[in-house]
């Protein structure tokens, strides 16, 4: 990526972090709801207070039972011949080939594009950020049965603006179920609440911290004893549902999930909606940008929303 597609700093760090002095926690200075609940909203209210306060929603039955079994299909297709897929945007398990994580997703994949533009999941994040949105980041993540490794406690938006230049706390996460997800095969686990406090994560950023982050994340992540007295004070849930369910949550709660000993796999398409007004600058705490299949830089236009049935 060349310097000129980098946009400089323009804005005061209300976020700092990678401190080499020790880990800090900082209020949130942004909204977690951008707008007002009005008539004809996209979501309920009592939906939105539940976003407002927990950091998190759970949209159930929003598709047709031939759609998911479409999305399901699809993401068979480019689990079982990845050759074609760019492998720049691939992740492995930390020990074995299987596929852990497919970057990119919504731009390999027409069914998924159409996924990531449906009216029924968008349409709400504009709501809640109040403003244009487009796709930060897509991935499909697979968690294989029996072998499926963890993802560690983190806050997105913690790496987002440290090694992406992710300004402020705009963004929202959209995880779509394509399996069941249960308390046994390593569901998304939130700390509700969480999302109003920043945890500035200790330690300067290693070059192309991506290539070992993507597979285990050791920076940017909050020390053992910060996640117990969070998980003290807030408390911790996870997000089970049929697969079709839709899980919103806020770029900066905390989440992570358990590895996966079942035979049973989950499978899980992410896309990260950022606020159009909130794009990327240089990074916060890093030397260079990741590159764009992690975090989409200049993004031409925002979203455009879609109705009807998902093929």
């Amino acid at each position: 990526m060349s310097s000129a597609a980098i946009k400089p700093i323009e804005q005061e760090d209300h976020y700092v972090t990678r401190l080499t002095d020790g880990e800090s926690w900082v209020e949130r200075k942004d909204p977690v709801v951008w707008s007002e609940w009005r008539p004809g909203a996209p979501l309920a209210t009592d939906q939105v207070e539940k976003f407002q306060r927990d950091g998190f929603l759970i949209l159930e039955k929003i598709f047709l039972p031939g759609e998911i079994d479409a999305l399901v299909e699809e993401s068979a297709r480019l689990r079982s011949d990845s050759t074609k897929l760019s492998q720049e945007s691939l992740v492995t398990e930390p020990d074995t080939n299987d596929v852990r994580t497919i970057f990119d997703l919504d731009l390999q994949s027409e069914v998924f594009s159409r996924l990531a533009e449906d009216v029924r999941i968008a349409e709400p994040v504009r709501f809640l950020l109040d403003d244009e949105i487009y796709v930060h980041q897509s991935r499909l993540n697979y968690k294989p049965g029996l072998t499926g490794k963890e993802f560690y406690w983190h806050s997105d938006f913690e790496t987002w603006h440290a090694e992406d230049g992710m300004p402020r706390m705009r963004a929202i996460s959209a995880s779509v179920l394509l399996t069941d997800n249960d308390a046994l095969n390593g569901p998304l686990m939130l700390m509700p609440g969480s999302q109003n406090t920043f945890v500035s994560c200790a330690g300067k950023t290693p070059e192309d911290n991506h290539k070992s982050s993507l597979k285990k994340q050791e920076v940017g992540v909050p020390s053992a004893e910060t996640l117990s007295k969070m998980a003290q004070k807030h408390g911790i849930e996870y997000a089970a549902g049929k697969k079709g369910t839709v899980i919103l949550f806020d770029c900066n709660t905390m989440h992570g999930s358990n590895g996966n000993i079942t035979p049973f796999p989950r499978s899980n398409a992410f896309f990260v909606y950022n606020a159009w007004s909130n794009q990327l600058e240089a990074p916060f705490g890093a030397e260079k940008p990741r590159p764009n299949f992690l975090a989409r830089r200049q993004p031409k236009q925002p979203l455009t929303l879609r109705e009807g049935h998902i093929e």
